[in-house]
């Protein structure tokens, strides 16, 4: 047998392979501290979505559209002298900060204006110091309100409120250095608060992105320590001896130095899921130890024997935790199949480092124990007390005199549950899961509730030919679409090629706001040559219009009113675009940041049915090999089923959305619930192959010896996700939530359920009590 001399194998080269350990250990220790934070969004679309595929050639065509940050302030003292002249050094100041490429304010504002010598427009700024009287002030607010292209871009309609738009150079964004520029603009931030008593907002997804990666970077710190912390206090209650405890939470922190030098090797960088890891690597790879060291004191309590004992482990115990492991990792690898990068990277590295770790705790339990002294008397495995005992009595009799009422029990809280899975809402927010009560999220809305939000939403128009957007009448299309998306309350007023030609009109005729229009047949050329006639790099049209003059874009801002709604509104928009722009002649794409996030929502709901039936056909698989049989896979599957029916039923009960946060409970309870049916099972099938005893006594020692172990296991996984009830994200906590609620279901399904479903099987079972049930597995 495979196990038995692998056990052979460890046991008798323990030195040899522990500096082989050690040695690859410390080679992966080095690699994680490698180990970098994510500065982009991540990929959720694969891509080869067609979403992503045009949002690709958008940014290559007109560059980034979520490059802004806005720093925004409501008062009534907006144009008065000591304000405006503060808001203009804020100003001049940031403009001046390595990696800004561009301010705009009310006191840092650009004005069209008509170069008639040079046959050209030319921007230059409103002001170029700040201002020395109150009548000055007075004098650029009024010429502000004569300049509609910036309408509800600077100052909000109630005209309280402005903005302050700064422009990041894009080669920075997704670098460190975004950090460094975001505090520089807000260390000169705080002291215009201070003079000026007034709070001033921030957001933009450059600013969001750069507060999610620090909170990223604190929770990984935060939910390691507290997962150790909490496992081992677990381990203490439990083996009430500081040896399991010690060993037990440096092999798991071994696993974690692996979990991040497989990060590192892999290329990948710490994100909202791969940060989260470490911390599921030791809640998950503490049960390990738990059933080595049970069996190990177990077995030195019968023979005596310490090494005779840490061969029976690995012999014996290898197996069933071998298989454990498989299902758990099978739960996070069939992300991989998914071909989104973010839930690729998470899948692949969980899963590998899963079964990484359990060949660590094999390896290192029996090497490290082996060297320590022999146990003691007191030392007898797991302290199971006297409630714990007279839980499990409970259980048995349950099992045994009131299947019926299990069974009862088990529809009505199904048929609950399907209610409620009715309601569930699939639905998801772009700063969805950042804390209500964070500064960042009361900004955001800020934003929306003046200005219609700061989140950026793209539209380009094809016009399939050369030359094709230098037409009167398509231009009028292209302000007719405009002005259509931004009748819907979600979106802002647009920026776009018939706003600049508007504008460039409107200084055509020496700023006279009258004229802020399309040109008309008569005017088009004098003006498109004006406006083309700027210079190299200066062309007005250029981050409106592709080089050929047949693409173009209009952009807009939006609210983030969650992926329902804004599925909603971009299916009703498809019909009302297409009756604008025939589909024949124009191609036209919303686009744009905003949109892959939507898709990528859908995209990740679409594929939780299908992750979460191929984990379902996998776990399927492992126990056809090991307990063969039709009947005994939908025993076995079944119990571990029902509480993610449960789960999503209370998700609907409890207006807990499914969105890319939560959507991963169900594939990983799946593949971690079918563990204790793994040791349920196996425990039972082995004492029906090689003892005399009934059926029904075969369950219930199976229930009060194997019991005792899921209990406490189940214990250390439900405070163990717990923990993520810590952060400050929302959906980091919904997922630690649920994900306890729905393992401890599951315990309670394997404790009740699987052995009454056995115990109804009883005749089926009693047939075929003399055959071997588990070639394949014992052959192992």
């Amino acid at each position: 047998m495979i196990w038995k001399k692998l056990a052979n194998l460890i046991l008798k080269n323990r030195l040899p392979i522990l500096f082989i350990v050690l040695g690859l250990s410390a080679f992966m220790g080095f690699e994680a501290s490698k180990v970098k934070l994510t500065y982009n969004a991540g990929k959720i679309l694969p891509i080869t979505d067609s979403a992503y595929i045009n949002f690709t050639k958008f940014r290559k065509m007109f560059g980034e559209d979520a490059t802004a940050m806005v720093l925004g302030v409501k008062s009534p003292n907006l144009f008065k002298q000591s304000f405006f002249n503060d808001w203009y050094r804020l100003g001049d100041k940031i403009h001046n900060i390595k990696g800004i490429t561009g301010v705009v304010s009310m006191a840092n504002i650009y004005k069209l204006q008509k170069d008639t010598l040079e046959h050209r427009f030319v921007l230059k700024p409103l002001i170029t110091d700040t201002v020395t009287s109150q009548q000055e002030v007075d004098s650029v607010k009024n010429q502000i309100y004569q300049m509609p292209f910036y309408k509800g871009l600077i100052l909000s309609g109630d005209k309280q409120s402005t903005l302050m738009a700064i422009s990041l150079d894009s080669k920075i964004l997704n670098t460190p250095q975004r950090d460094k520029v975001i505090a520089a603009i807000l260390a000169e931030v705080k002291p215009f608060e201070a003079k000026q008593n007034i709070t001033v907002h921030i957001s933009g997804q450059p600013y969001i992105r750069t507060v999610v990666s620090k909170l990223v970077s604190h929770e990984f710190v935060l939910f390691l320590g507290l997962s150790l912390g909490i496992t081992a206090l677990i381990l203490l209650i439990f083996f009430k001896s500081l040896y399991p405890v010690l060993f037990s939470v440096i092999v798991v922190v071994f696993g974690v130095i692996w979990s991040l030098g497989l990060l590192v090797l892999m290329g990948y960088n710490i994100t909202l899921l791969t940060g989260i890891i470490p911390p599921l690597i030791v809640i998950i790879g503490i049960p390990n130890s738990i059933f080595l060291l049970n069996k190990y004191y177990h077995e030195f309590a019968l023979n005596g024997d310490k090494m005779l004992s840490l061969h029976v482990v690995i012999e014996k115990v290898g197996i069933t935790t071998f298989i454990a492991n498989v299902t758990t990792a099978i739960g996070f690898a069939v992300l991989c199949f998914t071909k989104s990068e973010i839930l690729t990277e998470f899948g692949l590295v969980a899963s590998v480092s899963i079964m990484i770790t359990f060949a660590l705790t094999l390896i290192l339990i029996p090497i490290i124990f082996s060297y320590l002294p022999a146990p003691g008397k007191s030392q007898s495995g797991i302290k199971d007390g006297k409630f714990i005992r007279a839980l499990l009595t409970k259980i048995d009799y349950l099992v045994h005199n009131r299947r019926k009422a299990i069974y009862i029990g088990v529809v009505v809280l199904l048929l609950i549950s399907f209610y409620g899975l009715l309601h569930i809402n699939v639905n998801s927010y772009i700063v969805d899961d950042l804390p209500k009560k964070s500064s960042t999220f009361t900004d955001l809305k800020f934003f929306e509730s003046s200005f219609k939000g700061v989140l950026p939403l793209e539209l380009s128009i094809d016009s399939k030919r050369k030359n094709g957007l230098m037409n009167l009448g398509t231009i009028h299309k292209v302000e007719k679409l405009e002005n259509m998306i931004s009748a819907y309350p979600e979106f802002s007023r647009s920026i776009s090629l018939t706003q600049v030609l508007k504008y460039s009109t409107q200084a055509f005729y020496g700023g006279d706001s009258s004229y802020y229009r399309l040109p008309d047949g008569m005017e088009q050329n004098f003006i498109l040559s004006y406006a083309a006639n700027a210079g190299k790099g200066k062309n007005m049209l250029r981050n409106y219009l592709d080089s050929t003059k047949q693409i173009t874009r209009v952009s807009f801002q939006m609210v983030d009113v969650g992926s329902k709604k804004l599925n909603v509104i971009f299916n009703e928009l498809r019909p009302r675009i297409d009756s604008i722009f025939n589909p024949a002649k124009f191609h036209v794409e919303l686009t744009g940041s905003s949109v892959i996030f939507v898709k990528g929502a859908n995209y990740m709901v679409k594929n939780l049915y299908e992750s979460l039936s191929l984990a379902i056909v996998l776990i399927a698989l492992v126990m056809w090999i090991l307990f063969r049989g039709i009947r005994m896979i939908a025993i076995s599957i079944l119990p571990n089923l029902i509480p993610l029916v449960i789960t999503a039923g209370l998700m609907g009960y409890l207006g807990i959305a499914l969105k890319p946060s939560t959507i991963l409970i169900f594939s990983i309870a799946m593949g971690i619930s079918s563990d204790q049916t793994i040791y349920f099972l196996t425990r039972y099938r082995n004492e029906l192959r090689t003892t005399s005893k009934s059926i029904s006594q075969i369950i219930s020692d199976t229930i009060h010896e194997t019991g005792i172990s899921m209990i406490y296991i189940a214990t250390i996984l439900f405070f163990g996700f717990g923990v993520f009830a810590a952060s400050t994200f929302g959906g980091t906590v919904a997922l630690g939530i649920l994900l306890s609620v729905t393992l401890l279901v599951a315990m309670i399904c394997n404790l009740t359920l699987l052995p009454a479903f056995l115990l109804s099987a009883e005749k089926y079972i009693d047939k075929r009590k003399g055959i071997p049930i588990d070639t394949q597995a014992q052959d192992i």
